[in-house]
């Protein structure tokens, strides 16, 4: 992925609940290396603005000690600009190093972002079968904004107050060791109630994580199905899943509200008590002219200041175990291994003839297979109509050609190639896909017919397209042609629209390998004459795989495979299979009456 650092890929099951946190955070961090510069200077920064700090209380220490018993006073306007000029240095530093590390932190969120997506997309498609939609955008949405906290907050606290504590403790050491080493004996206590939390925090924010993806998995659903919802009634049941949900989410937040509440009071006790013991010690030392007033206000000066990046670092870790935890999200989708993409063979000239050799496929989970010893030759040009009950294996025979799925068992070659040995890019430019489920993109007409055409291609050509779908007429109508939005997923158009759309993107693709999965069935008797029309004239000189549960869709068919069970149980052309009197006689006969029979 260009500019950005890629870790070499795991396994899914690299990034646990057991991962050591340093490995996730530098696995992290391995995303800053390309931005190192820049984020060089951000460390710089801080360390300049650090080594500022001890500045102020020795500026109080002289001021106390000279400034207000000396007798010469004509340097007395050094003071205040020497003030003024501390706090400027401090505030272009500050300004400069929160500002480049910002930088590196959105270029940081938008290369995950990128690599997410861009993982997504090369995923096979029984990683999708297993996920929801939501829970996917929720990584990419939300997980990815948590992992800011952990790499501007987080780093600023480490980077910044740790340099900024060592300059104070220091300037505290030269002027009084005695009160320091009181005033450390906090230190033990702040990382026992840090990694007492942790563990907690890290626990509440995944819950969170799961929380979000269920939210926005329901919030996908009810939206997508509002038809269904309303007609059902299932407003009350949606509203009791997403209360649900979001009570789960509630009880995570408030769980790491705890914990990181708890961690502030505790810090400051111990912060306080310190502070007293040193107050009564610096008194004690006071009698024996040990300390000035100069001393013991400056070295004060200094603990207090000392307390506001300590309380920041204690305050770092629920930043730090939400980040942590939107880290093990976001390496978990990573890690997943993407599509077999091993071949190497391109095929520039694709004639289409197909062999599916003992072909052998099962789902996970499923009580048997979807597919058994399926053997099936299919010549160039050939059309050829998939039939059977439903569940037989059409549709999975048809999904293993493009490799949406990862052949088990047999071979399918094309042309005489297997198509393992191709690339999945020359593979899929051969195939052109019209199914039931028409997918349109909310964009205009034009895009959604050209999608995936060939770069350069022009007006003229997807008119072509459109009116060779028989889907012209119904363009050249709409407000601004075929400039016009569709909606999500095509909303604004008919059923027999985005049909003839889906047609016309299959048209001007020109694929030699047309598949067509019930591609007539959402469309009334008139626009399913005119699509068969379209149809008939898409499918010369290709090799078509047709599959339909409506049989009279199929009586041309060159030859009609019948599937039951996962296997091929006929074959032949429509006259020879009702003469036959098999499985596919008994659905024709089925159908047939079902038609005739008043309504």
């Amino acid at each position: 992925m260009a500019g950005c650092a890629n870790p070499p890929l795991r396994s899914p099951v690299a990034v646990s609940a057991k991962d050591n946190s340093r490995e996730i955070y530098a696995r992290l961090l391995a995303y800053v290396r390309p931005y190192g510069r820049v984020f060089a200077l951000s460390l710089l920064g801080m360390a300049a603005t650090a080594a500022t700090e001890p500045l102020f209380p020795a500026l109080m220490k002289k001021l106390l000690d000279s400034g207000f018993v000396a007798q010469e006073r004509q340097d007395l306007y050094l003071a205040p600009i020497a003030l003024i000029a501390i706090f400027t240095v401090r505030g272009l530093l500050t300004y400069f190093t929160s500002y480049s590390l910002a930088w590196v932190t959105n270029r940081l969120v938008m290369d995950l972002r990128r690599e997410m997506f861009a993982r997504l997309l090369g995923l096979p498609s029984a990683y999708y079968d297993d996920q929801s939609a939501g829970a996917l955008i929720s990584k990419l949405a939300y997980d990815v904004n948590n992992v800011t906290g952990a790499a501007t907050t987080v780093l600023t606290a480490l980077v910044r107050d740790s340099l900024t504590i060592v300059g104070l403790l220091a300037f505290m050491l030269y002027y009084n060791w005695k009160l320091t080493l009181i005033a450390l004996t906090i230190g033990p206590l702040i990382v026992g109630v840090v990694r007492v939390f942790g563990k907690r925090l890290r626990a509440a924010n995944r819950r969170g994580y799961q929380a979000m993806g269920r939210i926005a998995h329901i919030l996908e659903e009810a939206v997508g199905a509002h038809k269904v919802v309303k007609v059902f009634g299932g407003q009350r049941y949606e509203a009791q899943r997403f209360e649900a949900a979001a009570n789960d989410f509630r009880v995570a937040a408030m769980r790491e509200s705890m914990a990181a509440s708890a961690t502030v009071p505790l810090t400051q006790i111990a912060s306080a008590a310190a502070l007293a013991v040193i107050i009564y010690v610096a008194l004690l030392q006071s009698t024996d002219a040990h300390v000035t007033v100069g001393g013991f206000v400056s070295f004060i000066t200094a603990m207090l200041l000392l307390l506001a990046p300590v309380k920041r670092l204690t305050e770092v870790n629920a930043p730090l175990q939400r980040g942590l935890a939107a880290a093990e999200s976001i390496f978990s989708l990573l890690d997943q291994v993407p599509e077999s993409d091993r071949g190497s063979r391109t095929l520039e000239r694709v004639a289409g003839a197909i062999s599916f050799e003992r072909v052998g496929f099962s789902y996970g989970g499923a009580a048997r297979p979807a597919l058994t010893e399926v053997t099936l030759e299919i010549a160039a040009g050939e059309t050829v109509a998939l039939v059977g009950p439903s569940g037989s294996g059409k549709t999975t025979l048809v999904s293993l050609l493009p490799r949406f799925y990862s052949l088990q068992q047999g071979a399918i070659r094309l042309d005489g190639v297997d198509v393992e040995d191709l690339t999945l890019e020359s593979l899929r430019r051969a195939i052109a896909l019209v199914s039931q489920e028409v997918v349109l993109f909310n964009d205009t007409v034009a895009a959604n017919i050209a999608y995936g055409a060939p770069a350069g291609v022009g007006e003229e050509q997807i008119i072509a397209a459109a009116q060779a779908a028989h889907a012209w007429d119904f363009i050249r109508q709409m407000p601004q042609g075929l400039a016009t939005t569709v909606g999500e997923n095509g909303v604004k158009l008919s059923g027999g629209q985005r049909q003839r759309l889906a047609i016309a993107r299959a048209f001007l693709k020109n694929a030699p390998i047309l598949i067509l999965d019930e591609a007539t069935s959402a469309l009334d008797s008139e626009s399913e004459r005119q699509i068969q029309a379209a149809l008939d004239r898409l499918i010369v000189g290709r090799t078509t795989l047709v599959i339909a549960h409506r049989l009279s869709t199929v009586e041309r068919a060159d030859r009609i495979v019948v599937l039951d069970h996962g296997r091929i149980v006929e074959q032949g052309r429509h006259a020879e299979l009702l003469a036959a009197d098999g499985i596919y006689s008994h659905l024709y006969r089925l159908q047939f009456q079902a038609a005739s029979s008043p309504a």
